[in-house]
């Protein structure tokens, strides 16, 4: 029975971070790219992969083998160095939260009509509702999971309508006509940048799943976090691929939308709402709750009522998109934020390794080691160029 419990918290921690990661920005990120790059796209994705596996199982080994959210590890490490992680981590988190309740917002619409705002405050409140339960943990694992097989299915289907030629876009992703490195940083942090990488490495510690005991199920679960997430990404670029290469045109306003629409007609633009719904509201709670995780050990207070304090976020995201909008400055300054995070959080964790008032006798893999400071290299380069490139946007 432990043993069944067990997987369905792996699953559960799996699907929590490729749904936080799977928003309405992967969504518009991949078809756009699509759009530009054709079925080079595809060894852009190959690479992302890679890279998004080196990160994510660094940092989960070392979370559960520490037995200690990134916060804690990072102030063991350097005292402050965690509160400034966390400061990051809820900054970003929140605008990027207003985002998704946007996305949300935008689904219910095309769904069944109503205003964006209307959408998105319904959607709030159905988030809410998950951490007001008794078991909010086990709710939070099904709900994504439930809407993590619902976003796959209904791509596969326009994927399919689409009728993309997979026999190129296996070809170019070995052998690309061009390679864009932005597009890769760009994947990256999409998928494991920000809150999104931790999201199921703290679900993990909350569920009791740690020690050097657990790392096989934690390295099994991180990897198929990235699978679940990249499955989508496949589908999604296949079925824009599928449409672009008829010659179509994307709507620059709204190009996922447009490719459900071009591949399927109106029933593809009715499960482009649902897509992008589910997309959005997952999102809404992954962000919240990986949030508050990173604030939560600071006090006993802030442990004892850590529901509500997602509660709250979920709350103060969708009022500030309700009554204001998408404040699209502090999301470019956030966002570029953003991409700082990753490389931080990993360097901070790939030092952790090897501190054994952290991790104990653990001995962590050289080869992992070497990955994770490539990445954090590539990352910290590509960071810092968003963020010169991004502060300058908010003074136009």
């Amino acid at each position: 029975m432990k043993k069944q419990s067990n997987a369905s918290l792996l699953l559960g921690a799996a699907f929590l971070m490729a749904t936080s990661a799977i928003g309405p920005g992967f969504l518009t990120q991949t078809t756009v790219f699509t759009e530009t790059l054709l079925a080079s796209f595809g060894f852009v994705i190959l690479i992302s992969i890679i890279i998004d596996i080196g990160a994510q199982m660094n940092i989960w080994r070392i979370i559960a083998v520490s037995e200690k959210r990134a916060q804690d590890i990072a102030n063991d490490l350097l005292p402050g160095l965690g509160y400034f992680l966390a400061a990051l981590i809820v900054m970003g988190g929140l605008a990027f939260n207003i985002g998704n309740i946007a996305g949300a917002g935008l689904g219910t619409n095309v769904i069944f009509g109503i205003s964006p705002e209307m959408g998105a405050l319904l959607s709030g409140i159905l988030a809410i509702g998950i951490f007001i339960v008794k078991e909010a943990g086990r709710l939070m694992d099904r709900f994504t999971q439930i809407l993590g097989f619902v976003m796959i299915g209904l791509t596969i289907y326009v994927m399919f309508t689409a009728q993309p030629p997979v026999g190129e876009a296996v070809v170019k992703t070995f052998a690309p006509d061009k390679i864009d490195i932005l597009a890769i940083i760009t994947l990256v942090g999409g998928t494991v940048g920000g809150y999104i990488t931790f999201a199921g490495g703290h679900r993990l510690i909350d569920a009791g799943v740690k020690g050097k005991e657990a790392l096989p199920e934690v390295t099994k679960s991180s990897i198929s976090a990235i699978g679940i997430a990249s499955v989508m990404r496949i589908f999604l670029f296949l079925a824009a691929l599928g449409v672009v290469s008829q010659g179509l045109a994307l709507d620059p306003s709204n190009p996922p939308a447009s490719v459900f629409q071009l591949a399927a007609g109106n029933i593809g633009y009715k499960i482009f709402g649902v897509v992008m719904w589910a997309a959005a509201v997952t999102s809404v709670v992954g962000a919240a709750y990986t949030s508050v995780s990173f604030i939560r050990t600071f006090s006993p207070v802030l442990e004892k009522y850590h529901k509500w304090l997602i509660v709250g976020f979920i709350a103060i995201s969708t009022l500030v998109f309700v009554i204001i909008g998408k404040p699209v400055k502090i999301l470019v300054l956030v966002g570029s934020l953003n991409g700082l995070i990753l490389p931080i959080a990993l360097g901070v964790m790939l030092v952790a390794a090897y501190k054994t008032k952290i991790v104990g006798d653990y001995k962590h893999p050289l080869w992992m080691t070497i990955f994770g400071v490539i990445i954090v290299a590539a990352m910290s380069y590509m960071g810092v160029y968003s963020l010169i490139n991004g502060i300058p946007q908010l003074f136009k």
